[in-house]
C-alpha cells in the first residue's frame, strides 16, 4: 500500500488476496482472474512481493483445484496448471512494467491500461499453451468476454477491498496503539 502502512499489514494484505483467490477458485472453478491480481499487486506492492504474491496465488489456485476440487492427475492437468502459473507471471511482470512505464498518466487510466495489457498477454499464454495442450475451443469470444468480466468485477472489488483495509489500517494507527506504528 505505502511505506507508512503499520507493519503488519504487508503480511495481512498478502494473506487476504491468497485467500480471496482461493475463495474465487472454489467459485469459478476454473477461471482464477490472474490478470485482475496481476493489476492490484502491481498497484500495491514492489515487484519481488507482486511476483512472491504471483506464486502463492497460482500455489492456492492449485491447492484447491487439486485438494478440493479433485482435478484429476494427469499430464495435461499438470500442463494446465504450469501454463496457468506462468500465464498468471506473465500477467504480473506486465503489470508492474505498465505502471513503471505510465507513472505520467493518472492512476485509473494507468490501472485501465495495465488490466489491459496483462488480460490480453494473459490469454494469448493460454491460447499458446492450448493450441499444444488442446482446448483452443475455450478461446471463443463468449468465453473469452465472460473471462474479462470475471476479472473486470475482481479488479474493482480488489479495488474496493484494498480501500476497506486501508481505511482500517488509518483508523487501527490513529487509536496511538505502538505496535501500529508505522514502517519508518
Amino acid at each position: 500500500m505505502s511505506e507508512r502502512s503499520p507493519m503488519w499489514f504487508r503480511p495481512v494484505w498478502f494473506g487476504l488476496l491468497v485467500a480471496v483467490s482461493a475463495a474465487i477458485t472454489l467459485i469459478f472453478t476454473c477461471v482464477t482472474p490472474f490478470a485482475a491480481f496481476a493489476v492490484i499487486a502491481a498497484v500495491t506492492m514492489a515487484r519481488r512481493d507482486a511476483v512472491t504474491l504471483t506464486v502463492a496465488l497460482w500455489l492456492a489456485n492449485q491447492a484447491v483445484g487439486f485438494g478440493l476440487l479433485h482435478y484429476p492427475w494427469s499430464g495435461s492437468t499438470v500442463a494446465w496448471g504450469i501454463a496457468l502459473g506462468a500465464g498468471a507471471m506473465i500477467a504480473t511482470l506486465v503489470a508492474v512494467s505498465a505502471f513503471a512505464r505510465l507513472e505520467s498518466l493518472p492512476p485509473l487510466a494507468q490501472s485501465a491500461i495495465a488490466f489491459a495489457a496483462s488480460f490480453v498477454l494473459y490469454q494469448l499464454a493460454l491460447y499458446a499453451a492450448a493450441s499444444w495442450l488442446g482446448g483452443t475451443e475455450m478461446f471463443a469470444p463468449g468465453i473469452v468476454s465472460q473471462v474479462l468480466v470475471i476479472n473486470a468485477v475482481t479488479l474493482g472489488g480488489l479495488f474496493a477491498l484494498r480501500r476497506v483495509v486501508a481505511a482500517g489500517a488509518a483508523l487501527l494507527a490513529r487509536r496511538g496503539d505502538a505496535s501500529l506504528a508505522p514502517i519508518a
